[in-house]
């Protein structure tokens, strides 16, 4: 059955990939209708999402900001699907780096690179950093849960490989920085910081729209154990198909900083960006479903 899934989705996966632009947003707001007012996707989990998060909007707000969101929410998906048949120039205008000396200073130090990422504007085409690098025995992963579905987890391989960068599941992350770090070969690992971990795994809490929830601290604790350079990658999406984004290199010594203030830190500067337009910020899924009881009263 997954195959027989794979291959009735594939040519219509690949047909809508290579689109122009105006006509794949036309498609997006066709599907945007269905997602939102007909299907009504998720609707529970962004109104909870909202109401925890952005109490200080009216209702009136959070209606409008709700429509904002499912249809940047549904651009996402159609740019996603698009990276299939994207062209270097097309994502070249659409995803622009505003500093991307600090990863070539980076580079240069000769030391692996973590760098944390949040579910904002387009981290799925962030992997386009790893066509910038300079030095050759350096090589980008991105790391993420693997799809079910064994056909399309290979599709979705296959749509950010062309961006040079090694897609690596969640378990199979630690055991290749350790082997990396053995054989001297160097990496920029990008870890998705604000998704929730699972409850037995979580060791550090903390507060994310005054909400304390468990936080991912893995991208932290790998770069003290190995000895990594981190950095923070603040995506921001400057109109409809078209994103910049800007690196925060981590001053000093990884090793010599409090446990957590790094994954802290970006946690913080998350939550501004998010406050400064929510609609952009992944509301579907689940952030705060861990938060502790005392917290839960609304």
């Amino acid at each position: 059955m997954q195959r027989l899934a794979y291959i009735l989705a594939y040519p219509l996966i690949w047909l809508i990939s290579i689109l122009p632009f105006p006509v794949l947003y036309l498609i997006s707001d066709a599907v945007y209708v269905l997602v939102y007012h007909v299907i009504g996707y998720r609707k529970k989990t962004v109104r909870k999402n909202f109401k925890l998060a952005l109490p200080h909007l009216t209702e009136k707000e959070k209606l409008v900001l709700e429509k904002r969101f499912y249809q940047h929410f549904c651009d996402s998906f159609l740019e996603m699907v698009k990276t299939l048949t994207i062209t270097d120039k097309q994502i070249n205008e659409r995803f622009v780096f505003t500093n991307f000396d600090v990863i070539h200073e980076m580079e240069a130090e000769g030391k692996s690179v973590s760098v944390l990422i949040g579910h904002y504007a387009s981290y799925e085409w962030l992997l386009l950093m790893h066509t910038r690098l300079k030095n050759p025995n350096f090589k980008g992963y991105g790391i993420y849960k693997p799809i079910k579905n064994v056909y399309f987890d290979r599709l979705v391989k296959k749509m950010r490989s062309r961006f040079n960068a090694e897609l690596v599941g969640i378990k199979e992350i630690i055991p290749l920085m350790r082997k990396n770090a053995r054989e001297g070969k160097m990496g920029f690992y990008g870890f998705i910081t604000d998704q929730s971990p699972m409850l037995s795994s979580a060791i550090h809490w903390g507060k994310f729209f005054g909400q304390e929830v468990p936080i991912q601290i893995g991208g932290e604790m790998l770069s003290k154990k190995i000895g990594l350079n981190m950095a923070y990658a603040k995506i921001e999406k400057v109109k409809r198909g078209y994103y910049q984004c800007t690196f925060i290199k981590v001053e000093g010594d990884i090793k010599q900083i409090p446990n957590y203030d790094v994954t802290d830190g970006f946690m913080h500067m998350l939550e501004e960006q998010i406050l400064k337009d929510p609609a952009y910020y992944l509301w579907t899924h689940k952030r705060f479903k861990h938060r502790k009881k005392q917290n839960q009263k609304t």
